[in-house]
Order: C-alpha cells, then structure tokens, then sequence
C-alpha cells in the first residue's frame, strides 16, 4: 500500500515537471511566435516603403517620358525651322551672288563700252560730246550746237559723221538697247510746225534716231525716241553757258530689260 503511494507520488512528480517543461516550452515558443511577428510587420513596413518609392518612380519616369517626348517634337521642329532658315539664308546667299556677279559683267560691260566711245570719238571736242556712266548704265551726250541750229530738229551734216561713230560701237553690241533723249531750255519756242519745248525735244531724238537706222544700220527695235523738254536740266537756266548745257541730246546704251530681269530671276532661283 505505501509502495504503491510512493508510485503515485512520483508519477504526479513526474507530470508536475513534464507540465513545467511544456509551460516553458511554450513561453519560448510564444516569444519567437513574438519575434517573428514584428520581424514580419517590419519586413510588411519595407515592402509598403519600397512600393511607395516604386510608384514614386513610376510617376517621375512617365512624367520624364512624357517630357523627352514634348522636347522631342519640339526639338524636331526647331531643327525643321534652323533647316528651313538655312536653305533661305543659302538661297539668299546664292540670289546676292549671282546679282553680284550680274552686276559686275553689266559694269564690265560698262566701262568696255566707255572705253570703245571715249577712243572712237577721241577726235571730237569734248565740250560737244561727253561719255560717262550714270545710274548704272552709259551716257554720250550730245550738244545742242554740234548737232542742230537753233530751233530746228535738222541734223546738221558734220553731227552725221560723229554719230556714225557712236553707230559703230552699238552696233558691236546688239545685246543693248539704246534710249534717244532730246533736253532744250527754258526759252520758249512756237512755230508751224512746233508748238512748244516738248514738240522741239521730242522732234530732235527722232531725228537722231531715223539717222542712225536709215544711214548706220542700228535695228529700229533697238531703239527708243523721247523728249524732255526742259525739265531735266544739268545746269542752271538762268545763265547763258547753263541753257547752253542744257539744250542736249542724250544717247543712252542700257541693257535689254526683259534680259536684265531674266539674269535677276535666275538669281532669286538660285540657277
């Protein structure tokens, strides 16, 4: 009987310490259980943090994406207007060289034909005849005195040879046309046949004109006849030797129009 007591004895004994054991193996166990938990909410915290920064990123690479693609269409147009300004600026550059280079022939031209009229007429007074370039295009002025009497529009015989010599020299160069222009003075005039200034200067460039087609050979096509009465003078009307200047005839040797324009378009095209 006290044997078996003793039995029980160490058997609840036995359980006490096996219930201590698993008491203690559950307090350990609770605490890790502890452990692991906050370990997991701190690895949840990493993964919140580290998605808020991933949208974060998502955002600035789309509004970045977004903005190269803007400075793209806007670099695109940029270039396409530099492009655009440098073929105008290439076009420019193209036109104000082939205007320069036209310009230089005309002015080459110029001083050749100059040069041709001042050595056929070395012979002539040069208060009767004068060579000169104006305006970009050449004058040979002709006095009043070497050419007609007073109030006529005759050409008077010894004027025929020195026009001829003028004939010469344009004829040589077809490519130009040559504008006759008659100038007289203040003083008034009024005949049957002329009715004022208008009438003499008009008179006296056709019949410089008719002379150089009839006897010298010039293409009447070549040629155009005006007056100007008195009303573009070089000098003074209001002394002698200023009307003396004045009553003139003007031979004008100037490039074709249609030509000149066509050299100018060329250029502007860039040909």
């Amino acid at each position: 009987m006290q044997s078996q007591y003793a039995e029980l004895q160490a058997s609840r004994d036995k359980a006490v310490a096996d219930l201590n054991d698993c008491d203690k193996r559950i307090t350990a166990l609770q605490a890790n259980l502890n452990s692991k938990e906050n370990d997991l909410q701190g690895r949840l915290k990493q993964v919140e943090d580290l998605q808020a920064q991933l949208d974060y990123l998502k955002k600035t690479n789309t509004n970045l994406l977004d903005r190269m693609s803007e400075l793209s269409i806007i670099s695109k147009t940029g270039a396409e207007s530099i492009r655009k300004s440098l073929e105008t600026l290439n076009d420019q550059s193209k036109y104000i060289s082939n205007l320069n280079s036209t310009m230089q022939r005309k002015d080459s031209l110029n001083l050749a034909l100059v040069m041709s009229l001042k050595r056929s007429l070395s012979d002539v007074n040069d208060e009767d005849v004068q060579v000169e370039v104006k305006k970009g295009v050449v004058y040979v002025s002709l006095s009043d005195r070497m050419l007609f009497r007073s109030g006529s529009y005759e050409v008077l015989s010894p004027a025929e040879a020195v026009l001829g010599k003028i004939a010469r020299v344009v004829n040589d160069h077809k490519e130009l046309d040559i504008l006759v222009e008659g100038h007289t003075d203040v003083v008034p005039i009024s005949t049957n046949f002329l009715k004022d200034n208008w009438d003499l200067s008009v008179m006296r460039a056709t019949s410089v004109v008719r002379l150089l087609q009839t006897k010298f050979g010039v293409s009447p096509d070549r040629m155009t006849a005006g007056g100007r009465s008195e009303y573009i003078p070089k000098e003074t009307n209001a002394t002698p030797a200023g009307r003396k200047i004045n009553r003139r005839t003007e031979i004008i040797i100037l490039p074709k129009l249609d030509q000149f324009f066509n050299l100018l378009a060329k250029g502007q095209a860039g040909n």
